[in-house]
This record gives structure tokens, C-alpha cells and sequence, in this order.
């Protein structure tokens, strides 16, 4: 991916030195589910993220070296790239892009859904309009998810940020107030729908990056399709439980999230990223 010496946002958060405490999520087999859910990328964190800490744990101050301070670059200027694409884009649909805060840090953070932590992974929180990002992630991508790259990086960050244009559409409020007066397994197929969504915006966000910016280079979107392959429920459920539930899915089998990526990177156009109301990708396992 092309990005040295691109234009970094200056909307971020960098709260790396600022140290933190550990959390407590749960214990045992417990805190290995939990921490699986949410490592899911994205939806809303707050029925899953603790507000307690641990009492025993003392903090940490933390720094930053090199390799890390050159994520956190990486970070910014793919932040930079999508502010630039949807402020076009979107303006194009009449709308106004206000650009979201992008918060990055190591060990854990406070966020208006409540404590942030490194086993979260990167989320959207409609709390306070913010994404976060532990940069720990990026080794995540390589070392967990055999999806390394940085192109893999840019597009867990552009689906956090498509989280967000999904909240300012009001999208995901529709979700919350339907999630009441569903069964669970109806929840679950809701939150797929927006996940998926979420995936083809990302893919609707490299297209332009690529077509604009001549951003991408051989082999950028074979290493963003591992990263949405890798982390399908279908993949992490076969992971952490050695089988797979459909019905406890809540963003989509592997295929299903490759599909609707690369169906926005190869159109390009928004209007065409209806999940809710498309099965299309239905027979995709």
C-alpha cells in the first residue's frame, strides 16, 4: 500500500503513553468466549465491554517505539484516506462527512461504552461517536489471524469507520430498537446484516482509494479478502469451539463478508450495499 508521506487525520486520540489497568472480563472458558465475540470486529461493544477493573492491578506507563509509532502513521493516513473519500462521496448523496475521532492505544483505555482493552480488538462506539484501536492489533492480523499486510490493517480501520457512517445515517439506532422485540437468534442475523454492510463499505472506501489515490499495490486486496476470510464467525467459532453454530453468528461466515467487500470495491456505489434487504450472499457458507 502506497501511504508514506500521505496527508495523517488530525482527528486522533493518541493515548498510547497514557497507561491503564487491567480488567476484568471473566474467568476460564468465560473470558476466552467473551473476548472471541468481540474480537469480531465492530457492532456495538457495550453489552460485552466491563466498566470494572481490576483492583489489584496496578498501572502501567507505557511508550512507544519505532515499529509502533510507524502503525500508528499507517493508522492515521488510512484515516486521512477515508475522510477524504466520503467527504467526495458522500457529498455526492447531498450529505455533509463529518469525520469521526480515531482513538489508539496499548493496554487498555476508557470509552463511552466503557473500558477498552487490548482482547477487544479494534470497535465503533456509538457512545461517544469514537473508534479505538489497541495498535496491538496489527500483530493480531499476523500472528492470530494469518492475515498480515498493511492493506489487511487499512481495512479493519475502514470498517470501523463505516460503523460510524452507519450511526450518523441512524442505522444503527433502527438495529437497537429492533434488537427489544427480537428472539436472539433473530438479534444475531440483525447484527450480521450490519456487519456485512459495514464490510461493504469498507470495500466501497478501497475502491475509491484505488481509483483516486493509486493507494493500492499488487496483492493489497488478496491481503484485506484474508483479513475479512479470517475473521468470519464460521472461522473463529471452528477456532475457539472446534465447531461451528450458524445460528450464534453475528457478522457473517467468512464467504458472506468476502462477498459484500469486494462487492463494494468492485462498484464503487453505496446504493448498492442494502443488507438488510438483499440474500444474495445466502448460499454462501
Amino acid at each position: 500500500m502506497r501511504w508514506q508521506g500521505r496527508r495523517e487525520s488530525g482527528n486522533v486520540e493518541d493515548r498510547r503513553g497514557s497507561g491503564g489497568t487491567g480488567m476484568v472480563v471473566g474467568g476460564g472458558l468465560g473470558t476466552v468466549i467473551i473476548a472471541v465475540i468481540i474480537y469480531l470486529l465492530g457492532g456495538d461493544p457495550s453489552s460485552y465491554i466491563g466498566t470494572e477493573s481490576d483492583p489489584g492491578a496496578a498501572s502501567q506507563t507505557q511508550t512507544t517505539n519505532p515499529q509502533d509509532d510507524e502503525a500508528a502513521r499507517f493508522v492515521k493516513t488510512t484515516l486521512a484516506s477515508t475522510e477524504d473519500i466520503w467527504t467526495k462521496v458522500l457529498a455526492q448523496q447531498g450529505e455533509q462527512y463529518r469525520p469521526p475521532i480515531l482513538v489508539l492505544f496499548r493496554g487498555s483505555t476508557q470509552s463511552g461504552c466503557g473500558t477498552a482493552s487490548a482482547a477487544m480488538g479494534p470497535f465503533y462506539c456509538p457512545g461517544d461517536k469514537k473508534l479505538y484501536i489497541d495498535l496491538s492489533f496489527y500483530d493480531e492480523l499476523h500472528t492470530r489471524f494469518n492475515a498480515p499486510g498493511d492493506f489487511a490493517m487499512a481495512y479493519v480501520v475502514a470498517h470501523e469507520v463505516a460503523h460510524y457512517i452507519q450511526d450518523e445515517w441512524g442505522i444503527t439506532d433502527k438495529v437497537s430498537q429492533l434488537r427489544g422485540r427480537l428472539s436472539k437468534v433473530e438479534n444475531n442475523q440483525l447484527s450480521v446484516r450490519l456487519e456485512l454492510q459495514a464490510d461493504f463499505l469498507a470495500g466501497v472506501w478501497a475502491h475509491y482509494a484505488n481509483q483516486e489515490k493509486n493507494y493500492l499495490e499488487q496483492g493489497d486486496i488478496e491481503e484485506a479478502l484474508r483479513a475479512a476470510n479470517a475473521i468470519g464467525d464460521d472461522r473463529i467459532q471452528k477456532q475457539s469451539r472446534g465447531y461451528v453454530v450458524p445460528d450464534a453468528f453475528t457478522h457473517g461466515t467468512s464467504a458472506q463478508r468476502v462477498y459484500w467487500f469486494t462487492k463494494g470495491f468492485k462498484t464503487g456505489d453505496i446504493n448498492q450495499g442494502d443488507t438488510f434487504n438483499s440474500r444474495e450472499d445466502a448460499n454462501l457458507q
